[in-house]
C-alpha cells in the first residue's frame, strides 16, 4: 500500500504550531518476584515526547499504564 504524504495534515499543539517530538526512554521497575529474576527488573518503554514542553505523548504509553503519566503528558486525541 503506497501512502501519499500529502494527503495528511499535520497535528498542531495548543498554541497552533505543529508538534516537534523526539524519543525518549521512561523506565518502570517490577519486583525480582514477578518478573522471575534474582533481582527487580528495570523495564524501558520507548516514548516520544513534545520538544518545546517536554510533555510525554501518552498515545505512546501502554493503556494500562498511561494514568501514572497523565499529569505531565498530553494526548492527540481530542
Amino acid at each position: 500500500m503506497q501512502v501519499d504524504i500529502t494527503q495528511s495534515t499535520p497535528i498542531m499543539s495548543e498554541d497552533g504550531k505543529p508538534i516537534l517530538l523526539a524519543e525518549g526512554v521512561v523506565i518502570r521497575k517490577m519486583s525480582k518476584f514477578l518478573a522471575g529474576t534474582s533481582e527487580d527488573a528495570l523495564i524501558p518503554i520507548p516514548i516520544m515526547y513534545d520538544v518545546n514542553t517536554n510533555k510525554v505523548l501518552l498515545d505512546m504509553i501502554p493503556k494500562e499504564i498511561r494514568s501514572d503519566y497523565e499529569t505531565i503528558g498530553f494526548s492527540l486525541k481530542k
